[in-house]
């Protein structure tokens, strides 16, 4: 799976505390074997965001696509 990173994700995640990037780093590993894997509770986003989904890093952090 390909994955592209917009420029504000790169300079958000630059600033991110490194046990959260830590964490993001081993969902991404999952992501990319499986967007829905269970782990992950992927869902639909709703509002301004309908037509994406996401799925948390912690309770404040979450990933978008």
């Amino acid at each position: 799976m390909k994955i592209y990173y917009s420029s504000k994700f790169a300079g958000e995640y630059k600033k991110l505390p490194s046990k959260i990037k830590k964490i993001a780093e081993e969902k991404e590993q999952i992501f990319r074997k499986n967007p829905f894997d269970f782990q992950l509770k992927t869902h639909k986003l709703k509002g301004s965001l309908k037509g994406f989904f996401s799925f948390s890093v912690n309770q404040k952090y979450r990933i978008i696509f």
